[in-house]
């Protein structure tokens, strides 16, 4: 059986159901003792990023072969007990890139202009993403997408992602130019941050590179601000030195009384929309419904995957 918790569009769903038996139960997204009731017969589930698959919740449904998702975030799925029973944890990668690349064009063109800076005849002026270096940490669909429409605008497109050499060719066919990542804090003028939550990258955006960047940045990020030292980020914001940043996703209880972004007025917050359009849900509905009828035919998935 394949429970659905997350509504799909209406095209993808009769395709599902032509194929296997179909739960569609979007009341478990808010019940979580439900939810576990619910698994036992359960081979493939599709759930929206506000419901986290621990363990204990795992531990239910026995017969689980994959676990769906169609928007970003997947942190609060534990990967390590979809592993041991042998489910694969689906999403379309590619589905959301367009709409994660334009999205951060658009965070970065609202920045520059609505946060001034004084220039030579001390006014106070918005500046242009054409006259701008763009600095990408990670290199992943959307930010190889976003490489392309930031030169369209003419700005200088500056990368680094610790999982790739400077010499890969990935840099030279989106036509990224490879930095460590001091100089691209350093140099840029606006950093879009694209990093998977991988907890070996926990902390990378840390005093050391934070307190480097260049004068009047600004910073999007779609990851998790788990790669963020936060003491860090306030101090850079605070002080004025990093004009702006805006995050797609914030930890729980990040922005609460005591702690240190608490009240900072130049970090914006959006929940989760960068990867959110009618084009892009569609996309990721099929690629994540034709992989889980893949995985659920008799004959298993395909060679190769």
């Amino acid at each position: 059986m394949v429970l659905i918790v997350e509504p799909l569009d209406p095209a993808v769903m009769s395709w599902l159901m032509a194929r296997h038996a179909v739960r569609f139960a979007p009341e478990l997204a808010r019940d979580p003792a439900a939810l576990r009731l619910a698994l036992a017969p359960v081979q493939a589930l599709v759930v929206p990023a506000t419901v986290a698959l621990d363990a204990e919740t795992l531990a239910a449904a026995p017969r689980l072969k994959a676990v769906g998702r169609l928007s970003a975030g997947v942190e609060n799925i534990d990967f390590e007990a979809c592993a041991r029973l042998g489910a694969e944890v689906v999403r379309s990668g590619d589905a959301t890139a367009p709409a994660e690349a334009e999205f951060m064009v658009g965070a970065l063109l609202q920045m520059l202009r609505r946060v001034p800076v004084v220039n030579a005849e001390g006014l106070r002026v918005g500046r242009e993403l054409g006259g701008a270096t763009v600095g990408l940490i990670g290199m992943t669909p959307a930010a190889q997408l976003l490489a392309s429409l930031l030169a369209a605008f003419g700005a200088r497109v500056v990368g680094y992602d610790p999982a790739l050499h400077a010499n890969d060719a990935m840099f030279a066919r989106w036509q990224v130019e490879p930095v460590s990542l001091r100089e691209l804090m350093e140099t840029s003028d606006g950093v879009c941050v694209m990093l998977p939550a991988f907890t070996r990258y926990e902390g990378l955006l840390g005093e050391r590179y934070l307190s480097a960047c260049k004068p009047n940045q600004v910073l999007v990020s779609l990851s998790s601000t788990r790669l963020f030292d936060e003491l860090a980020l306030a101090e850079v914001l605070g002080s004025g030195r990093m004009a702006a940043a805006w995050f797609d996703s914030l930890e729980p209880g990040l922005l609460a009384p005591g702690r240190p972004l608490h009240a900072i007025d130049t970090l914006q917050t959006t929940p989760r929309v960068a990867s959110t359009t009618l084009e892009s849900r569609a996309r990721a509905a099929w690629g994540v419904a034709r992989r889980i009828d893949e995985l659920l035919s008799p004959d298993g998935p395909p060679s190769g995957y």
